[in-house]
């Protein structure tokens, strides 16, 4: 599936990829630095009812949200991580198998981790700014 969306319409975009998405819990997304994963995450915090700033977690590796329903939402970012060793140091099961919403930034070097039911997303800009997310 495709969702091409604009920054003005973001928030209608994160709708209706929560929508299609339906029950998958481990979401990774793929694309260039600077095509917009932190800003489409923060998207999706907002529409699950998050009220804490979502910003990402380069340097923490993951943040904790909590949804309107008080449900854990765990985002990840694992552009600084060199092996996936690191990851399970971590204790990157134990997250991904809580049944929370996961959204895992730079996921490629843990690629080898991810269940087999991962959404794979990814993310391209266009000359124009306009995104569009396939998954």
């Amino acid at each position: 599936m495709k969702i091409e969306y604009t920054l003005s319409d973001l928030s209608a975009a994160a709708r209706q990829f929560l929508q299609a998405i339906g029950d998958a819990r481990i979401v990774a997304f793929y694309g260039a630095m600077g095509a917009g994963k932190t800003t489409f995450i923060s998207a999706l915090c907002r529409e699950l009812g998050v009220q804490d700033d979502v910003n990402s977690p380069t340097f923490a590796i993951v943040n904790e949200y909590r949804d309107a329903a008080d449900a854990p939402v765990y985002h990840f970012d694992f552009y600084r991580l060199q092996r996936p060793e690191e990851a399970l140091d971590l204790g990157l099961y134990d997250y991904l198998d809580s049944g929370a919403l996961c959204l895992l930034e730079w996921p490629e070097i843990i690629e080898p981790l991810l269940p087999a039911d991962t959404l794979r997303v990814s993310i391209e800009e266009t000359t124009d700014g306009t995104r569009t997310l396939s998954f």
